[in-house]
């Protein structure tokens, strides 16, 4: 009898770090700040830079791989996609919102579709849609106010 729990206690064991092997990664908390900047200034100087689909270089980005791109020249290897950006995120008030945090938007009725990176003062970087080219907005233009949905923090 003995045998038997300790044999369902390691076989309980086993499943337990199974099942958190396929857990996607949680951010720890700390904030990078030097990272953050970084990843803003790649931002800003990939302006003008064509929009591309599923795009994540200088010949072309979409909206989540200009994020992945600007974090990865800053060391940090973030997920391509609005969906695991989220999920690799913190959320932020929007008073607390730094320098390199992320803007997330919802477009053509579709939640966190859009993402951003904050460069100061209200602006942020952005690859917008096909056809169009990497640009600095404001959050105070009536069109991002609108569907903007907050704010996230990337942390280490």
């Amino acid at each position: 009898m003995h045998q038997r729990c300790i044999i369902i206690a390691v076989l309980c064991s086993m499943a337990l770090f199974t099942g958190c092997a396929s857990a996607p990664p949680r951010p720890s908390g700390k904030y990078s700040a030097a990272a953050a900047d970084k990843a803003a200034d790649t931002a800003l100087a990939m302006v003008g830079r064509p929009y591309q689909y599923q795009g994540d270089s200088p010949e072309g980005f979409d909206c989540s791989g200009l994020v992945r791109y600007s974090y990865l020249s800053a060391g940090m290897d973030l997920p391509h996609g609005t969906g695991p950006l989220k999920q690799r995120t913190v959320p932020i008030l929007s008073r607390d919102m730094r320098r390199g945090d992320l803007l997330f938007f919802e477009q053509s009725g579709k939640k966190y579709s859009h993402v951003g990176i904050l460069t100061g003062k209200n602006r942020f970087v952005h690859a917008p849609s096909t056809g169009k080219r990497v640009r600095e907005d404001s959050l105070d233009d009536p069109y991002w106010k609108k569907h903007f949905l907050g704010a996230r923090r990337v942390s280490v």
